[in-house]
């Protein structure tokens, strides 16, 4: 059944794109990410115009997050504290992308900066979460090897302003978690994303989190955050399409609780293991369309409606 989606201008199969939506809460559930990584890119390999899929899919993005922290909150995985910090750089972040990300449309080069932050991002943090998490299955195999920290104490954790944050048992600096939302905020508002891919190993490797309370800390500073970046992409770009939109939304609500299920089965390698490869998978694909020679070498196009 074919749709016909009024700001990406294009009719899509409804059924396919909720199938997407359920798919991508699935990974939100279990992995602490909103998903925004991989449905991005499949929207605009689906031929949706890259500013619209960064748009839209801020909208679907709050919706798994909402649900699959709201999961996570009954088990009791949420710190309270510590998102409240993220977010606060989240907000900074995320209005201060949205500029930049207006600024680059303006100048027509919104696509390639999108396309080439996904490689960037997605293959660092891909390759290096698959290094760790082999390093850490290896380790568990051999009881004589010597057993490393997840994270190392540094320059970083001298910093001034410490808070306590009790779910977490951490006394960090908050300038700490706090520049990590304005990182993952400005990316979230680039590239369309809740920034999981990047929050999540940040806060196990350079603030010492337990995984456990990772995934769900890490989705509930993305509802916000992306709420945010929803909004102001709505009022300053119009690339958000309610309609499709709302069938990514559907699909990715009921996803997150069935992600939610799965992800508690796993160990923490194993959650670490498979997000890894996942992003890592993705940012290969974006990199090989940034090089493969396209089917038609010209395009057409009728500007002078921004």
């Amino acid at each position: 059944m074919d749709l016909y989606f009024p700001i990406a201008e294009m009719s899509l199969n409804a059924l396919m794109l909720f199938g997407l939506g359920v798919g991508v809460g699935i990974l939100s559930g279990m992995f602490g990410v909103g998903g925004g990584f991989l449905m991005t890119p499949l929207l605009i390999i689906m031929g949706i115009p890259p500013a619209v899929a960064v748009g839209t899919e801020a909208n679907q993005v709050v919706a798994a997050s909402v649900s699959g922290a709201l999961a996570h909150w009954r088990r009791g995985n949420v710190d309270v504290k510590m998102g409240v910090v993220i977010l606060i750089g989240g907000f900074i972040g995320s209005t201060f992308g949205v500029g930049i990300f207006t600024w680059l449309r303006n100048l027509g080069h919104i696509d390639v900066v999108i396309a080439l932050f996904y490689v960037t991002f997605l293959g660092i943090v891909g390759v290096l979460m698959v290094t760790e998490s082999v390093r850490s299955w290896l380790n568990s195999r051999n009881p004589t090897a010597s057993r490393r920290k997840l994270h190392q104490h540094t320059w970083m954790h001298g910093l001034p302003f410490k808070i306590r944050f009790r779910r977490s048992k951490l006394y960090i600096s908050a300038v700490m978690p706090l520049s990590i939302g304005i990182l993952v905020g400005i990316l979230s508002a680039i590239m369309g994303v809740g920034g999981g891919f990047i929050m999540v190993p940040a806060m196990i490797y350079l603030l010492g989190m337990p995984t456990s309370v990772v995934v769900g800390t890490s989705l509930f500073q993305i509802i916000f955050v992306t709420a945010n970046v929803t909004f102001l992409q709505s009022v300053q770009n119009q690339t958000v399409d309610v309609m499709l939109a709302l069938l990514l939304v559907i699909g990715s609500v009921i996803g997150a609780q069935i992600g939610t299920a799965v992800g508690a089965r796993l160990r923490g390698e194993q959650l670490r293991a498979l997000l890894g490869l996942m992003v890592l998978g993705v940012g290969l694909r974006v990199a090989y369309d940034l090089v493969v020679t396209p089917t038609e070498l010209f395009s057409f196009a009728i500007s002078g409606g921004d």
